[in-house]
């Protein structure tokens, strides 16, 4: 039910789909909150399955490559089966879910990342992983990109059971065969539109009221949800009264609609100068991945309350990926410009497909950019998506 219906399903909807009263469901769990913190727990247990699996005696026909193939496959189709208990895991949920889960969901899935790790040990010895990749940021970024498949409505897409395999490929293999050096990316002018309009991004975070009041509000968004939050949070964490909070604001709505425009509005801009810049396609995939590590970076609680909003959607919800639909039409784009110039080597499943497995390898995870630092996250990114992890022995590339 909350995989069909967002976590904004009630008791009384899940005893009624069981088949029984809401008070017989009380005899199994207290609270909403306790199936919750259950499918957490059967959802971390399924990926220490997957991952031990991962890790058994390898068939000696299997290659490296392959065994992280499968493993990767068998990440994704978990995510896809425990979708909401994906959703309440990926960052820290919302404080108003309790202490219990918010500390099940702090620990990172450990589990998966050893075994991919070991995996990609094994890969570096026998030649198959390039040298100058940092391994754990690298098994972190492949494990993120498969759970990655059960968030949002692109596991529900035509075609969408070929979409692991497009994310593997394009993180181990690269986009292009002939990816040019880091100093030559530097200087590309979609580089440099990028840089331009990222040192332009209004700075709100002053010392006036209004931008105090829209600091605190992405603060308590972020981590509470926007339903969970009220406007009296608002103002207790501002150290204001709640009067003086609708002086500066008439409704929650409208300082929600303050906050995520200015950002909305920043992200727009920034890759409209990346796609209109006079470079090819792949520099403008380079430049697109500097804007959204920035944005992350710079950006993290309106992240954090869109994300808030996407636990509490279906996937269902009419135009859940709305907000990402012109950056979807502009990849798509990229990548029919790229693939006929020769630039470009994405082949495989529907154009919306590829387009999408191209656009979720372009957003970095936000942990990685607080582990590596936007720079270390930009280098990671184009030892992945444009060069690919892979040795270009053990991509067959000659």
């Amino acid at each position: 039910m909350f995989a069909l219906s967002g976590m904004r399903t009630s008791l009384q909807e899940i005893a009624d789909a069981c088949g029984i009263l809401p008070g017989s469901l009380y005899h199994h769990f207290d609270s909403k909150q306790a199936i919750i913190l259950e499918l957490v727990q059967r959802y971390r247990h399924d990926l220490d399955l997957v991952a031990a699996q991962a890790v058994d005696e390898p068939d000696a026909a299997e290659s490296v490559i392959d065994r992280i193939m499968a493993f990767g496959r068998a990440i994704a189709h978990c995510a896809v089966r425990h979708r909401a208990a994906l959703l309440l895991t990926l960052y820290e949920p919302p404080a108003v879910l309790g202490g219990d889960l918010a500390k099940l969901a702090l620990q990172a899935p450990a589990g998966i990342e050893a075994a991919m790790l070991e995996l990609l040990l094994q890969g570096r010895e026998s030649g198959s992983v390039r040298p100058g990749i940092e391994l754990p940021l690298l098994a972190d970024r492949l494990c993120q990109s498969m759970l990655h498949v059960g968030v949002g409505v692109s596991h529900m897409t035509p075609g969408a059971q070929h979409a692991p395999d497009l994310r593997l490929r394009i993180l181990l293999r690269g986009i292009t065969a002939r990816a040019p050096s880091n100093a030559a990316l530097d200087r590309s002018a979609a580089l440099r539109a990028a840089r331009d309009v990222i040192a332009r991004w209004e700075d709100e975070r002053g010392d006036d009221r209004a931008a105090h009041l829209k600091a605190t509000a992405r603060t308590e968004f972020g981590r509470r949800g926007y339903e969970s939050t009220t406007m009296r949070d608002i103002a207790s964490a501002a150290g204001l009264s709640t009067g003086t909070v609708y002086r500066s604001f008439s409704s929650k709505e409208e300082l929600l609609a303050s906050i995520m425009g200015s950002y909305s509005e920043n992200l727009k801009t920034s890759w409209d100068a990346v796609v209109r810049s006079g470079a090819t396609s792949l520099e403008k995939v380079d430049g697109l991945m500097w804007v959204n590590i920035n944005v992350l970076d710079r950006f993290s609680d309106e992240f954090m309350i869109q994300l808030a909003w996407l636990r509490q959607s279906p996937p269902s919800t009419p135009n859940l990926d709305f907000s990402f639909r012109a950056q979807l039409r502009q990849i798509t784009t990229l990548l029919v410009a790229g693939c006929r110039s020769g630039e470009i080597t994405l082949t495989g499943s529907s154009a919306d497909v590829r387009a999408r497995s191209l656009f979720e390898a372009i957003m970095m995870p936000l942990g990685i950019i607080r582990v590596a630092g936007a720079k270390g996250a930009q280098a990671l990114a184009r030892d992945t998506v444009l060069r690919g992890a892979m040795t270009r022995r053990a991509a067959g590339v000659s």
